[in-house]
């Protein structure tokens, strides 16, 4: 999982706050009143009416918005009815979040009151997820086709991840984590990556870099000429120590 790629553009995650003021204006306002009209839009905000249709159209385009017939406003008039404009589920996300801290709040809460051996259970059914969904793709493939189509692990098409080859094996290189904030903050959660992976590719995975480390990257170290036992695999904790 990762972030939709209607509010990522390149490297960096949009907030609201580095939107044109039009534009912004135009989201705050469908985020305080939860939909509305073009006209509505223009007579709250002081914009002519094809003014906001413009900005309208092209959040349209970005994935910001979703649109619908205003059928009860426009009940008892003749002719189409007006839409009405809301922020889709990537809109909304231009507003400020706290999901990082509310993942490690779980987390803690799950260890704190359950025990570690229930936290290590939660990242297990995770891999377990993780496996599930990326498995299918990959059966009947070599090691190095296999490697290849783990370039979409955080994200489909990431320009921050690639392959290299490293001796008897491959390096897998994320410049970019989705997760960074959560994961710097409780590193054991990388331990999802690294089972998912091994069990994926047959072989022993170890993170040889990491952002914990200031490395700026994750690299993934894909032991070729180790294989596992992936019918018998038990979730193991990455063992990380810091610099």
């Amino acid at each position: 999982m990762g972030f939709p790629n209607s509010y990522v553009r390149g490297s960096t995650i949009l907030t609201v706050e580095q939107l044109p003021d039009s534009r912004r204006a135009i989201l705050v306002a469908l985020k305080q009143r939860g939909s509305a009209t073009i006209s509505q839009l223009a007579a709250l905000l002081g914009l002519t009416g094809e003014a906001v249709r413009q900005q309208l159209v092209q959040m349209h385009r970005d994935g910001w918005i979703e649109s619908g017939a205003d059928r009860s406003a426009e009940r008892g008039r003749t002719g189409r009815p007006a839409a009405r404009y809301l922020l889709s589920q990537a809109g909304d996300h231009l507003f400020p979040k706290q999901y990082d801290a509310l993942s490690i709040a779980v987390l803690d809460a799950v260890t704190e009151k359950l025990g570690a051996e229930a936290a290590t259970k939660v990242l297990e059914r995770l891999v377990d997820g993780k496996v599930a969904a990326l498995e299918p793709a990959m059966r009947g493939l070599s090691l190095t086709e296999r490697v290849a189509t783990l370039k979409s692990w955080y994200l489909d098409d990431d320009p921050f991840m690639s392959t290299e080859e490293a001796g008897d094996g491959y390096r897998l290189v994320e410049r970019n984590c989705p997760f960074l904030n959560t994961a710097m903050g409780r590193p054991m959660l990388c331990s999802i990556s690294v089972n998912a992976l091994t069990r994926l590719l047959g072989v022993r995975v170890e993170r040889e870099e990491r952002f914990q480390n200031g490395d700026g990257r994750c690299v993934f170290r894909i032991q070729a000429g180790e294989p596992v036992d992936v019918d018998n695999w038990t979730f193991e904790p990455e063992s990380f120590r810091s610099r």
